[in-house]
């Protein structure tokens, strides 16, 4: 029988973690009331760039990758041969590609599923604790906005076609009150040591705001569908270990599988933080996974028998999980959340009492069941600084 004091302990932290919006609601922001097939950007508004250079800079840039913008808007960005997908952290381009994802590609896109079979398990078991039971996801409560501002979908192109990861608004010391980095997986934005960057990758905070059905969707307005707008990324920066080991399956650099978004509006000039309500800290000094009573998952889960379509959590006591030999342990929970909840944050109750970032969903088994993440440690910290302190001030 499983220990009673765990669940009390995670039961209790899911009042504690509260990701609640504090300012406006989508209705109260001009800038979010229509999706992204009606406010789709300008090509002002292009990866690889300062925010302030003007589109011929940024075409020239666009140019020094051997990127034609407009060859890439009406289709170019298709190709995915080994010599034209860019792979380096350097070389992250995103040109924004007016109406590219309207509601119906959003509700179709598929989840780029990890997953690992306990052969893969190649670390020492010593440190890693017992398989955790399942514990059932629940729906969060409508609407998201009320509840959840800052979690949302991160829509990408890869060369398997549309895919959609979960991703949160966390806080960026340069820019206080004005955010607009979005944390993520490093599977969301780069194949790792199977291709480079991935392509036309957006933020989209409360999707679905309402929780509606497939069938709801059909006839929903615009604003129901995406509240706040889509943010596309400007810039990406994910771990060297990442891009240099990940892998869909397995556990491959999973240990260091997640990402930094910094992103922009596709139309006006209101932050993310400022146009969703609220954004949480990331912890990199969280305490040891012992001493930790209770975590909290947040996604969208998109694979069987879930659609994508609603955001999910799932609260319960960490325990450890080593992949390979020498490579930090991980986070491990019991959750029934499966892929497409990739990149979803995990949150702790901080010493004030407030939710903070902690974790990401990495990987899963092929059964679902659990999930795990890893610990955010100096690496993780020192691509936070480097995306905080490049945007500082804009």
């Amino acid at each position: 029988m499983r220990p009673i004091r765990p669940l009390l302990a995670a039961t209790g932290l899911v009042a504690a973690l509260a990701l609640s919006a504090t300012a406006c609601g989508p209705s109260e922001d001009n800038a979010a009331a229509k999706p992204a097939a009606e406010t789709a950007g300008s090509t002002g508004s292009t990866g690889g760039s300062d925010p302030g250079d003007t589109p011929a800079d940024l075409a020239d840039a666009l140019k020094k990758h051997g990127v034609d913008p407009e060859k890439w808007k009406k289709g170019e960005w298709k190709n995915w041969d080994e010599d034209t997908w860019l792979r380096e952290a350097k070389d992250f381009v995103n040109p924004v590609i007016e109406g590219l994802w309207k509601p119906d590609r959003m509700k179709t896109a598929k989840d780029p599923a990890r997953t690992m079979s306990a052969g893969d398990l190649s670390g020492d078991q010593g440190v890693s604790d017992p398989e955790p039971a399942p514990v059932r996801a629940e729906p969060e409560k409508l609407p998201y906005h009320k509840h959840a501002a800052p979690v949302g979908k991160v829509f990408f192109d890869s060369p398997e076609g549309s895919m959609v990861c979960s991703g949160t608004v966390v806080k960026d010391p340069e820019n206080p009150g004005r955010s607009n980095l979005v944390w993520t997986a490093g599977h969301c934005v780069h194949a790792g040591s199977e291709g480079g960057w991935y392509r036309n990758i957006v933020f989209v905070p409360s999707y679905n705001d309402q929780g509606k059905s497939a069938a709801a969707l059909e006839s929903a307005q615009p604003q129901e569908i995406a509240p706040y707008g889509a943010y596309w990324a400007d810039w990406a920066a994910s771990s060297g270990e990442w891009i240099a080991d990940g892998g869909h399956t397995g556990g491959a650099g999973a240990p260091y599988d997640y990402a930094v978004l910094h992103v922009k509006p596709e139309k006006g000039t209101k932050s993310l933080e400022e146009t969703v309500g609220n954004a949480l800290t990331v912890d990199f000094d969280a305490p040891e996974i012992q001493q930790i009573s209770g975590m909290g998952a947040w996604g969208y889960p998109a694979g069987p028998p879930y659609n994508g379509l609603l955001m999910h959590k799932c609260v319960d006591r960490p325990g450890r999980l080593s992949v390979s030999p020498g490579t930090p342990t991980m986070y491990r929970i019991g959750c029934s959340m499966t892929g497409g909840s990739s990149g979803g944050g995990w949150f702790v109750a901080g010493p004030d009492g407030k939710s903070v970032l902690v974790s990401n969903t990495s990987i899963g088994p092929v059964t679902a069941g659990w999930l795990a993440g890893p610990q955010l440690g100096e690496g993780a910290r020192s691509i936070f600084t480097m995306m905080s302190e490049k945007f500082a001030g804009r």
